[in-house]
């Protein structure tokens, strides 16, 4: 038996590792578990580490495991890449697309721009998969991110596909209620509904007022979620005030089922962007879907103004 990685293992243990379980990963690589087991003892005894630690009811990846995840994902997307570039899908692109984007956007917004995509270009493959924390921008699980706020790191490429700011927002019943906040320390006072996503700090809200200081207000109240959905339903119902981005909230606006609180105080700006690593410059499908994504949000139009609490009491 050959000493070292074979190339076909790159893709089976990407598999293993993307599944979380030998037995999805049999069902998707269309073979049996102790196939799989078997294939995968073997891999570990020729290189002489184990790669994953398997119980009878989860596994996880060694450190060693970890390295061999790093490598095969970043050797799989450049063969990938070169493929595509010396290939004939420089002009047609095709081929496998990951995307992320969170829980509610990516439902509402990035869903309805691959249908649109793949209806254009049926030869790319492309998976969506939503999360309430977005992966770090140095792993290679995704091809493009849709991101909130620009990521400060070198490595990638940040396009701008439009503007959004977090929004106070409220139901008129509960304000006519508990009364409307006038300075950011009210809300201190007020039931808020708080969402815990991403990096920041859960119950910290950060408002900027005529000074452009950011001033963080800790707030409290008996509601909170990691789904956004969930949490300007919450507000729909008058259980309190939201802080949301324009995005989600804006119909609800618009309409008057909600208005927005502390209209003279903002947050601070959390811009739209598709984010990509910078080796994938060249990439057909990467290049058109970023594009496809730029056209789509240039005629999504968040604008129009937000009702405000004024002449609220």
């Amino acid at each position: 038996m050959s000493a070292g990685i074979q190339p076909a293992e790159l893709g089976f243990f990407t598999a293993i590792a993307s599944c979380g379980s030998l037995s999805r990963a049999a069902r998707e690589l269309g073979i049996s578990t102790p196939a799989v087991s078997k294939r995968l003892a073997q891999i570990e005894a020729r290189i002489g580490v184990p790669l994953i630690n398997r119980t009878t009811r989860r596994m996880n990846l060694t450190p060693e495991g970890e390295v061999f995840l790093d490598h095969a994902r970043r050797i799989l997307a450049e063969l990938d890449l070169l493929n595509e570039v010396l290939g004939g899908s420089k002009d047609t692109p095709k081929g496998l697309l990951r995307v992320n984007a969170t829980l509610g956007f990516g439902r509402l917004h990035v869903a309805p721009v691959i249908s649109r995509y793949v209806a254009r270009y049926p030869e790319v493959d492309v998976q969506l998969q939503l999360s309430v924390s977005p992966p770090a921008l140095t792993e290679d699980q995704f091809d493009v991110c849709v991101r909130f706020g620009e990521p400060g790191d070198a490595r990638v490429v940040a396009r701008r596909l439009a503007p959004n700011r977090r929004l106070l927002c409220a139901a008129p019943s509960y304000l006519a209620a508990r009364g409307v906040p006038r300075t950011p320390d009210d809300l201190r006072h007020h039931n808020c509904i708080t969402i815990r996503q991403g990096d920041d700090a859960y119950g910290t809200w950060r408002l900027n007022g005529a000074s452009a200081e950011s001033e963080p207000i800790k707030v409290r109240g008996n509601l909170a979620t990691n789904d956004g959905d969930i949490a300007v339903q919450w507000a729909l119902d008058g259980h309190g005030i939201l802080m949301r981005a324009e995005w989600d909230v804006i119909r609800y606006l618009q309409s008057g089922r909600l208005v927005q609180v502390l209209p003279d105080y903002r947050t601070p700006d959390a811009d739209i962007y598709a984010v990509y690593p910078k080796r994938h410059q060249l990439s057909t499908r990467i290049r058109t879907f970023v594009d496809e994504l730029v056209a789509a949000f240039a005629h999504l139009n968040a604008g129009g103004g937000c009702p405000s609490t004024a002449g609220l009491t």
